[in-house]
């Protein structure tokens, strides 16, 4: 494969891929109903030899590109829903709806997809078996990969076989621009959710023996979950589990009837998963039952743990190096715990998703502001590698 060629073919195509991300940015929708994104990419499409299908229970793209000659379909992924968040950065293209923003790069991962469309056309006759780019809605929560696949996305191309792998590139603002991170095994996490309602009895604040507080209660619980994570849970499976909302009451004198916790646990294993949704249980009842109240949980199953097949991404690794140079592409050191609904995909076939350093001009590593928050920033210079390596991957995979 003539690589430098492809970057600079890559390099080529980052106006107009820019361009198209920052559109995209300027008006982020939210879950699997994004007709305006939709358009976007059905309309930068126009032109190039693809089979396109529109999803009928959400707003996804399917697009077969087929080679000049049959083999193996490889399915490239790139996700197309923002974050219900306000913007808070001073970008010129910054989102015009208020309580929405691109906080995750998925206006990115959309964008280059585009552009590796456009790259492979060009390079059609050197394919032997079909690229099928999955424009998905709906990650953020939604399961919009199970639509997908529940719609066809794992079906045999026309005349030709059913995928055999899946790739996908996720932004990470941690690492230098440009930069390829990928490790074979898991490398996100399940994903759970739980709801904790304490519940007691009302009062005057200033006779709390005439009530049943459940406020301290609930504190106690939340400081207790941190401990089931210390020390219940092996240091070399790890688990982490954050209460991100406490609510109560309504006024400073006024003793309520119910208090509430909402938070996440993520892990990297089934048995551990399985551990932690229990413990929170446990705890949240003992507790509660140790104070004469009762306790209700709630839990919220979400995604299972993305795990990446070892052979695919010690080749996706091989042909990164090859395309952008040992220093550019790395073994990632560690899983991390975020959630991806791709992780669905890996379960029903090969693939890997590799992360893909968007780094902000000025920053150094560990200081950009992280994805999911307010003043999320990316470098548009690392779009072409991401472009790069989409296609890359795609023309090592489905070579004579």
């Amino acid at each position: 494969m003539n690589d430098l060629p492809l970057l600079k073919e890559a390099q080529s195509l980052l106006d107009d891929v820019a361009q198209l991300r920052r559109a995209i940015h300027r008006e982020p929708e939210l879950g699997l109903d994004l007709p305006l994104t939709q358009a976007k990419v059905l309309d930068a499409l126009q032109g190039l030899p693809l089979q396109v299908r529109r999803g009928q229970r959400t707003t996804s793209v399917m697009a077969d590109l087929r080679g000049s000659q049959p083999g193996r379909t490889l399915i490239l992924r790139g996700d197309m829903d923002a974050l219900p968040l306000q913007e808070d950065t001073d970008v010129a293209f910054k989102s015009s709806i208020d309580g929405r923003m691109h906080a995750c790069g998925h206006d990115a991962h959309t964008a280059m997809l585009v552009g590796a469309a456009k790259l492979l056309a060009r390079h059609q006759q050197a394919l032997c078996g079909t690229v099928r780019f999955m424009f998905q809605p709906g990650e953020e929560g939604y399961a919009g990969a199970v639509i997908m696949m529940d719609e066809g996305l794992l079906d045999a191309p026309r005349g030709g076989s059913p995928p055999q792998a899946a790739f996908a590139l996720h932004a990470a603002p941690r690492w230098a621009p440009g930069t390829i991170l990928i490790r074979p095994g898991p490398t996100l996490a399940s994903t759970d959710n739980f709801t904790i309602v304490v519940r007691g009895r009302g009062g005057h604040a200033s006779a709390p023996h005439m009530a049943a507080d459940p406020v301290p209660v609930a504190c106690e619980i939340g400081i207790a979950l941190q401990t089931l994570v210390t020390r219940s849970i092996n240091v070399f499976s790890p688990a982490v589990l954050t209460v991100g909302k406490i609510q109560a009451g309504t006024a400073a004198n006024i003793i309520p009837e119910v208090a509430t916790l909402e938070g996440t646990i993520r892990t990297l294993s089934p048995e551990t998963r399985a551990k932690m949704v229990e413990g929170v249980q446990r705890m949240a009842h003992g507790i509660s039952a140790a104070h004469g109240l009762e306790a209700e949980v709630l839990h919220k199953a979400g995604y299972p743990v993305t795990v990446n097949d070892d052979d695919f991404a010690r080749f996706v690794l091989d042909t990164g190096r090859e395309l952008l140079g040992e220093e550019r592409c790395l073994e990632q050191p560690s899983p991390q715990l975020a959630g991806e609904d791709f992780a669905y995909v890996l379960e029903q076939i090969p693939g890997a998703m590799a992360s893909l350093g968007t780094r902000p001009f000025g920053y150094t590593e560990g200081d950009a502001p992280n994805a999911h928050s307010n003043r999320y920033l990316l470098n548009e210079e690392a779009l072409v590698a991401g472009m790069a390596m989409y296609a890359g991957v795609a023309l090592a995979y489905l070579k004579e």
